[in-house]
This record gives structure tokens, C-alpha cells and sequence, in this order.
């Protein structure tokens, strides 16, 4: 396998990204979520990435503008159409052998490929999109319900409430917020669903079940979606080793499809 590095240009940004390269005619572009890197959080979508290429399927991985090694200004996931179309172009330089590439992206990386329609690609694995649309959002009764199922089954947890170390009030209003109606699709769901309405290609959603960002995209989409792929002891990157063994199956079985 050979990994090289590359710049290339998205408006006035010169965007840095890296390419495994493998004879595969179908490939897999990872867009990186949040403000994380290309390597991404300890260096997992570099590791990943290698096990993709060394099954045969070349990947590119690629900082957005004002993030990592690239230059420019951040301007947020729903900004980031014109650097992921960019990054898509010149993969397809780089591997001309490609009939189809399939694109990853975990968090708001996943609601980008949502909004942008599918942004151009074969096929799409959407890890645990991002649907809150602010950080004073309060969380819906679905994750609330996860979180207190999970400290039930905390002997730890138990003995702070016992011994007075957990606050009571706080607790009497989060109990409160779990038997609260389920509020509407957030306008961002609603956004995100309407842009992935027309997409007529591949699309797998990859669910981690201790992220509360995937409980929240639970609480808010079909739970009948057949594309709907959990995997129960995962966090939010699928950093457990049954996790990563779990994504890269999942991965594979789209990108051979």
C-alpha cells in the first residue's frame, strides 16, 4: 500500500489531503466531522483508512478549510459542500481507475453529506449524524432514557444517590423530562431528511449505542428505516476493538456491494 500527501485548491483554500492508494475501481472518500482532523481522534481514520486500502479499495481523506494542515476559514459543516465537491474531484484525479466511490462521514460530517443530497457520491455510511441544533438544546427523553437505564445498572451510581452525591433536585428534573412528550424533528432532521430525499443511491446509517449525538438521531428518525446498522457498545469514533472490526464489516459490505 501506498500512502501519499496532496494539496489542492477549493476556492481561495488550499485544502491538504492524503491517499491510500489500492487498484480497487471503488473508493471511499472520508470527511472528517466537527473540527477533527484527517487523522482523526487518535489517529483512527488513518488507521481505518489503511485497512480499507490493504482490502483494495482506495481512500482519500482530506482537511476542510481552516482545519488541520488546510488553509482558509472554518465555516462549519453546513458550509463545507464546496470543499467536500472539491475533495471528491480530485480523488477521482488522483484514482482514474474509479467507477464508484462511496463516502463516509461521522457526526456533522454525515448531516453535510445529508444537506449537500449525497454531494455526488455512489453510496453514503452516515455515522451518528448530528441533529441538535445548538448547545443549549435539550436532549430528547429518548437519550435521557438510555443515560438513566445505564446508571440503573451502575452499582456506583446507585451508592452517590444513596450517600447524598448526586444532587437530588437536578435528578427529580431530568426523571421529569423523560415522560415529556418527544418534540418534533429538530429543524436540522427535517433539513437533513428533506436533502436525502432524492438521493436514489446506497445509503447506511451506522448507529453507535452509548453516543448520545446517534440517540438523538434515533429519537428523530424512523426507527422502521431498513438502513438503520446499530452496533450496542460503541462510542461516538467506534474506538472499542469490536467497534472498529464492526465499522470496518460494515464498510466493506458497501464499498464490495
Amino acid at each position: 500500500m501506498t500512502r501519499r500527501h496532496l494539496v489542492f485548491p477549493s476556492g481561495w483554500a488550499r485544502l491538504v489531503g492524503t491517499i491510500d492508494e489500492a487498484p480497487g475501481a471503488t473508493g471511499l472518500l472520508m470527511v472528517s466531522g466537527g473540527n477533527e482532523v484527517r487523522a482523526g481522534a487518535w489517529n483512527g481514520q488513518s488507521l481505518f483508512a489503511a485497512q480499507v486500502a490493504a482490502a483494495g479499495f482506495p481512500v482519500f481523506r482530506f482537511d476542510r478549510a481552516g482545519i488541520g494542515d488546510s488553509s482558509g476559514d472554518n465555516r462549519g459543516f453546513r458550509e463545507s459542500g464546496a470543499d467536500i465537491a472539491a475533495a471528491l474531484a480530485r480523488f477521482r484525479r488522483e484514482a482514474p481507475q474509479l467507477e464508484k466511490i462511496a463516502m463516509f462521514g461521522n457526526c456533522d460530517a454525515a448531516s453535510a453529506l445529508m444537506l449537500a443530497g449525497g454531494a455526488g457520491a455512489d453510496a453514503l455510511l452516515l455515522a451518528n449524524p448530528w441533529t441538535i441544533e445548538n448547545d443549549t438544546a435539550e436532549a430528547p427523553p429518548a437519550v435521557l432514557r438510555a443515560h438513566y437505564l445505564k446508571r440503573l445498572t451502575d452499582l456506583g451510581a446507585l451508592q452517590r444517590l444513596l450517600t447524598g452525591r448526586i444532587a437530588v433536585h437536578g435528578l427529580v428534573r431530568s426523571l421529569h423530562a423523560l415522560v415529556r412528550p418527544a418534540p418534533p424533528p429538530s429543524t436540522l432532521a427535517q433539513e437533513m431528511a428533506q436533502g436525502l430525499a432524492q438521493y436514489r443511491w446506497p445509503v447506511t446509517f451506522l448507529l453507535a449505542g452509548r453516543d448520545r449525538t446517534a440517540q438523538a438521531f434515533a429519537a428523530q428518525w424512523p426507527r422502521g428505516d431498513p438502513r438503520l446498522r446499530h452496533c450496542p457498545e460503541a462510542s461516538h469514533s467506534f474506538v472499542e476493538p469490536a467497534a472498529k472490526t464492526w465499522l470496518l464489516a460494515q464498510t466493506l459490505a458497501v464499498l464490495r456491494g
